[in-house]
């Protein structure tokens, strides 16, 4: 028996249930990507310059953060079927980004 049938649920119920979750979700990936673009923005004048390398890391951190949530919630295992795989690419896009920005940023 697939996971997404059984009495409660009927086919109708994903589609209702995709366009609620995708609100919150298009909202996550738009925080992300929106920490990901100061992060990607930001332009320390040296190696000196500790407080523009310390806003690319928050602005990482927080775009990691806000990626991971989105992720989670694409993957738990109520809302997997209901959502499509392509849901899980700007969460894993965006975070990786964010991860490599930090690690070279530094």
């Amino acid at each position: 028996m697939p996971p997404h049938s059984g009495p409660d649920r009927t086919p109708s119920d994903d589609g209702c249930l995709q366009r609620v979750l995708a609100v919150p979700l298009a909202l996550l990936y738009a925080i992300a990507g929106w920490f990901l673009y100061t992060a990607l923005t930001i332009r320390p004048s040296g190696t000196w310059d500790d407080e523009a390398i310390a806003g690319i890391q928050l602005s990482c951190l927080l775009a990691i953060v806000a990626s991971a949530l989105g992720l989670l919630i694409t993957l738990l295992p109520s809302i997997r079927p209901a959502m499509g795989r392509w849901w899980l690419a700007p969460p894993l896009v965006l975070g990786i980004t964010a991860a490599v920005r930090w690690i070279l940023g530094s």
